[in-house]
This record gives structure tokens, C-alpha cells and sequence, in this order.
């Protein structure tokens, strides 16, 4: 017992000691309408939060244990100069969207106390450029930074003179137009900077060797200029996206860029790629020699060469046509996003060999995702498809792209403007949604192993009996949707690895009887005319479907034994709140029928087939079954029962009415 009492006053002795409380050591008091911090704190806490409330002073705070401290959304103007010399462990401290641009003088000094701030938080306190210099004088401490939202214009070489152990700052949506040189360069462990939504116009001489990811996003950018060096660059994030950039930029020649997002820019405005990039050169000659030199070295692609590059966002530029010498030296390139441009021809016009004068040949020979949606395409050169010799996912949505029939050879006819897909071994996903097609001709996809294929939203597209039996093994989602495609022109091979299928929005009134050997898991049937659904066709694939979308179709609520095995299976109807079926008097929600049935489908039939029904019933009663007579009027069931089944093959039909 003594050794266990002894164990216990250790552990509380401990406790004591180090200041760790024994109960939950954070507290929320934020939404609480409060004016000023309450009294009565836990002197134990280590983690408070007073956010959104209507605090506008703070005094002392006896909270000797506090490591996180979170004021933000106050009305806070006023710091009491001692406020924190008590937080001894005070870490993070969050003081944004608050009025800090008042009394900077005492606001500043009540800060300086805090010795081991490491996370810092002063965004939309509408600072300016001398208030922020004040707020971060000794803070050496300080490992992370945000300043988002304020009023800084300028940034000069003394404002983060005190802040050497930085690794992350955010300045983003100020207005800054001027970066000193020396501002950022002196913060060695700096790895994360965030400029967004300034007003920076250009980037001459990057020279942050330490910073692995930098944001210059949606600020006017027209060119980013790298002198060349020879030291390594960390840099592996550039994001340039919604800027004013006319050129690529020219980059570190030793980084480690792997993502470089460069949407809703101005690149590709020029007439063609060979003049971008010279235009290029001599801004960069211009800059770095202060004149224009003849012959002077290719810096752009030079640089671009070295780029261990995997990913590139090029969508919402102004390209007319498609850079492929640029691109094609970005040896490592997994993923290129070339969407909504202006490229109405992808055409082979790569330069000659300078010495055999022969064709260049280029490979895309790690690109394996490539959109070139929405672009206007007509043709595409099938010696650039050869080269996408490791390409998976092809994206050729909103075009006008006509597949080619099996009689056309691009490579043999340049005139033909078709595209053909065959020997794209290697192609696994394939969207031509939107594309106006045609026909889609027999083996139109030989040699490949789609996976997944997209044809909607074209009209007019007539599909071949055996377009798909080069992909019918491999093929597992398959989209032809808004085709207005009837029942008869929906002809499919059976597709045993099909999981994924939506015919939806078409004028299909049977679903084909081959997808019972599909295990698919979801279907979208939506907006037919499908008045039934096969049943053993329901059976069939009950044992993988998971999810099914009905509604929009002309479902006769008294053929409804599909609807009751998918009810009772358990598969998922997400839409069936919106799903009718009709008798001849009106419609019903699937909801409402499920739940009786025998209500609608019993009473509620056309009162003159009822009539029709027993007269048929009456003549046969009088004509074949004086015996059923006699049972009847002596109230004898047995021998009713006896007679129907002597004559079951009359009255089979009108049961099977009556059970209806």
C-alpha cells in the first residue's frame, strides 16, 4: 500500500511542478457576446479561445501555462504594455481581424515581451507598412507569419530583420507593388512564401535559393526573370496563375520545380511559338546585359531542359497553337492541363535536324494526363498522338474532333482532318464529350485498353455495332448520355468488366439484355421512355449494383416487380424522391407506390376494363361450369375450388388479372 501512496504523491508532485493540469487544458469561450476577458481562467490552461466576441482592451493575463491564445474577430485596439509577461509559454498567438492600427506605440511593446512566440497572426488589422515593422521588432522566435489582408504597399530590407527563424510567411491580398532586394533574402530557413493578390507588375531576378514554395498568384505579373547561376534552387511550387504573363518564365537552371501553375495568364498571344520564345530571350538579354545580343543563347529553353518538371497548368491562355518543342524538353512531365485555349489545329511543325536536315523526332515520354478540352479543335496530327508514348488519360472534351473511319490514314492522307486512336496501347481513360460526332465506325479504338470512355452531348452520334469490341474485356465506365440515342440504336457487346454505365437523358425504352454479364455497380438510366425494367435482367445483376438513378421516365406503376426487387435488395435509388410511375388515371411518386401498392394498382384501374373482365368471366361461369352453379348457390367452397381447377386453363388469364 505505502509504495503505491508513494508512487501517486510522486505523480502529483509532478504535476505541480511542471504546471500540467489534470483536466482538459483548453478553453472555449468564443461566440460568448463577451466585452472583456472573463475572470474567473483557469490558471492551468494551455490552450484559450475568446475569438468573435467584442473584447477591445486586454489586460494582464495570469495564465502562466498558456502556449495558444486566439483573440481573433474582436474589436481589439488596445494591449495593456505587461498583458504578456506572464505567458511565459505562450506560442501562438492569434490577433487577426481585429483594429491594431490603433495605438501602435503600446500595442508594439506589449508584444515584445513574448519571448517564445513562434506563430504569429495579424492579418486584416488594416496595418500598413511602418505598423508591421513595429508589431514584429524582437521577434526572433517567430517560425510562422500571416499578414493576409492588410494595407502594406512596400517591403522593405529592415522588416524582417528581427524574424531570422521564419520559415513560412503569408502577405497575400495587400497591396505591395515594391519588393526590396535583400527583403527575403537574409531568411534562410524560409520555405513557404505567399504574395497572392498584390500588385507586383514583374519579377526580374529571383534570387530566394532557400524557398520551396512560392505564391505570386492573381497579382499583374508580365515576366519572371531568373539571372543564371549556378547555385541550387529549392524552389519545387512556382505559382504564377491569374497574372498578365506573356512568356514562359525563365526559372533557376538548377531547381527542383516540379509544379508550376500557370492558368489564366497571356502566354500564347503572340502568332507562334518560335517568336514566344525568342521574344523571351531578348527580354532575358535585356534585363541581365542591359542590351539586345544577336545569337545569343536560347536561356529559355536552356533552363527548361533542366527542369525535373512533373506537372503544368497552362489552361485560360491565349495559345494558338501548341508549343511542342517547349513542352517536349520537360523530359519528366507527368501532367499537363493545356484546356480552354485557342488551338484549332495541333499540326506536326517541328524544326529541322541543323546538321541531317531531317525531322527531329520528340517524344511526350512521361506525360500520362493531358486536357485539351474546350479548345476548338479539328484536327490533331497523329504523329503528336505517336508521341504520347506513355499517355493514359486523354482529354478531348468541347472540340470538333470526327473519329476516323476505318478506310482513313491520316499518316498517309495529311489532308484528312479525322483523328484516329488505334495504337494508343497505352490508353486507358478517353473523354470526347462534346465533340459534334458523326459516327463512331467499327474497331474505332483497336489497340487500346480504355478503361473509361466519355461520348456524350454528341446529338447526332451514330455508333456501330462493333465500335467498342476492341475495348469490350477492358472497358469499366462508359458514358453515352444526351445522344438521343432510341432503344434500337443502342446496340452493346457484353462487356464483362463494365462496373459503371449511364445512358441517361437519350429515348431508350429497353435496356439490352447483354449487360446481364456486366457486374456493374452503378447505372444512370434518368430522362428515357422506359415504361418497365426487365426483371430477371434485375436479378441478373443484383448481385454487384449498388446504385441506380431512375427518375424522369414513363414507369407503369402495375409492372413493377424490378421495383420491388431493387427495394427489397437494398440498392440505392438516390433520386427516387423524384421518380413517377402512371396508372390510367394519373402519376404517382415511386415513394408514395411503394408503400402500398395494391392501392393503386388494384382500385384505381380503369373501371372499364373491369367491366370487360367480368363479363369474360360470365360467359365462361354460364357456358362451362353448371357444377361451379351448384357449388356456388350451396355455399360450398371445396367444390368451387375443385371446379376452377378442372377448368384452370380458362380462368388462368383472369386470374393472373385479378392478381395484378
Amino acid at each position: 500500500m505505502l509504495p503505491s501512496l508513494l508512487l501517486l504523491w510522486s505523480l502529483n508532485q509532478e504535476i505541480y511542478i511542471n504546471g500540467l493540469p489534470c483536466h482538459d487544458p483548453k478553453r472555449s469561450w468564443s461566440n460568448q457576446n463577451l466585452y472583456s476577458v472573463p475572470l474567473d481562467l483557469d490558471v492551468r490552461l494551455r490552450r484559450l479561445d475568446l475569438s468573435n466576441n467584442f473584447i477591445r482592451q486586454l489586460h494582464t493575463l495570469g495564465l502562466p501555462y498558456l502556449e495558444q491564445l486566439d483573440l481573433s474577430s474582436n474589436q481589439l485596439d488596445l494591449i495593456s504594455e505587461g498583458v504578456f509577461e506572464n505567458l511565459a509559454r505562450l506560442e501562438e498567438l492569434n490577433l487577426s481581424r481585429n483594429a491594431l492600427n490603433n495605438n501602435l506605440g503600446r500595442n508594439s511593446k506589449a508584444l515584445q515581451s513574448i519571448s517564445r512566440l513562434k506563430s504569429l497572426d495579424i492579418s486584416m488589422n488594416r496595418l500598413n507598412d511602418e505598423a508591421v515593422e513595429l508589431y514584429l521588432r524582437n521577434k526572433s522566435s517567430l517560425d510562422q507569419l500571416k499578414m493576409t489582408g492588410n494595407a502594406l504597399t512596400r517591403l522593405s530590407r529592415s522588416m524582417f530583420k528581427d524574424n531570422n527563424n521564419l520559415r513560412t510567411i503569408s502577405i497575400d491580398n495587400n497591396l505591395i507593388s515594391v519588393i526590396e532586394q535583400g527583403t527575403f533574402e537574409s531568411l534562410s530557413r524560409l520555405e513557404v512564401l505567399n504574395l497572392a493578390k498584390n500588385n507586383l507588375a514583374h519579377i526580374c531576378d529571383f534570387k530566394l535559393h532557400q524557398v520551396e514554395h512560392l505564391n505570386l498568384s492573381r497579382n499583374s505579373i508580365e515576366f519572371f526573370v531568373t539571372h543564371e547561376d549556378e547555385r541550387l534552387y529549392r524552389l519545387e511550387i512556382l505559382d504564377l496563375s491569374f497574372n498578365k504573363l506573356l512568356y514562359f518564365p525563365i526559372v533557376p537552371k538548377l531547381n527542383r520545380l516540379r509544379y508550376l501553375h500557370l492558368q489564366n495568364n497571356m502566354v500564347g498571344a503572340l502568332t507562334s511559338e518560335a517568336e514566344m520564345v525568342s521574344e523571351a530571350n531578348s527580354l532575358y538579354d535585356e534585363i541581365v546585359h542591359q542590351d539586345y545580343i544577336p545569337f545569343a543563347k536560347n536561356n529559355l529553353h536552356s533552363t527548361w531542359r533542366l527542369m525535373p518538371l512533373t506537372y503544368i497548368d497552362l489552361s485560360y491562355n491565349h495559345f494558338r497553337t501548341f508549343p511542342l518543342e517547349t513542352l517536349s524538353l520537360l523530359s519528366s512531365l507527368e501532367i499537363l492541363n493545356f484546356s480552354h485555349n485557342c488551338v484549332q489545329n495541333i499540326v506536326w511543325n517541328i524544326r529541322n535536324d541543323s546538321e541531317s536536315r531531317f525531322n527531329r523526332q520528340i517524344f511526350f515520354s512521361s506525360l500520362k494526363y493531358l486536357s485539351l478540352q474546350a479548345n476548338g479543335l479539328t484536327h490533331i496530327s497523329p504523329l503528336f498522338l505517336k508521341a504520347l508514348t506513355q499517355i493514359e488519360t486523354l482529354n478531348l472534351q468541347g472540340n470538333s474532333l470526327q473519329p476516323c473511319a476505318p478506310a482513313e490514314h491520316p499518316i498517309l492522307n495529311p489532308n484528312i482532318s479525322c483523328v484516329t486512336f488505334g495504337n494508343l496501347r497505352s490508353l486507358k481513360h478517353l473523354n470526347l464529350r462534346e465533340n459534334n460526332i458523326q459516327k463512331l465506325h467499327v474497331n474505332m479504338f483497336q489497340k487500346t485498353s480504355l478503361v473509361s470512355l466519355n461520348l456524350a452531348k454528341n446529338a447526332h452520334m451514330v455508333m456501330h455495332a462493333g465500335a467498342l469490341e476492341e475495348v469490350q474485356g477492358t472497358l469499366q465506365s462508359l458514358t453515352i448520355s444526351e445522344i438521343n440515342m432510341s432503344g434500337s440504336d443502342l446496340s452493346l457487346p457484353r462487356m464483362p468488366a463494365l462496373t459503371h454505365l449511364n445512358i441517361s437523358n437519350n429515348r431508350i425504352d429497353t435496356i439490352p439484355n447483354s449487360l446481364s454479364c456486366s457486374p456493374l455497380t452503378e447505372i444512370d438510366i434518368r430522362n428515357n421512355i422506359l415504361g418497365s425494367l426487365n426483371h430477371s435482367l434485375i436479378l441478373n445483376l443484383s448481385g454487384h449494383l449498388q446504385i441506380m438513378y431512375i427518375s424522369g421516365n414513363n414507369f407503369n406503376c402495375c409492372d413493377s416487380r424490378w421495383l420491388t426487387t431493387l427495394n427489397e435488395l437494398k440498392i440505392k435509388l438516390p433520386d427516387i424522391s423524384n421518380a413517377e410511375c402512371y396508372t390510367s388515371e394519373n402519376n404517382i411518386l415511386l415513394t408514395d407506390y411503394l408503400e402500398n401498392p395494391l392501392n393503386y394498382c388494384l382500385f384505381h384501374t380503369n373501371l372499364e376494363q373491369i367491366y370487360i373482365n367480368y363479363a369474360i368471366f360470365y360467359t365462361i361461369y354460364n357456358k362451362y361450369t353448371e357444377t361451379i352453379k351448384a357449388a356456388v348457390l350451396n355455399m360450398n367452397v371445396l367444390l368451387v375450388l375443385t371446379a376452377v381447377y378442372k377448368y384452370k386453363t380458362l380462368f388462368l388469364p383472369l386470374m393472373k388479372w385479378f392478381c395484378v
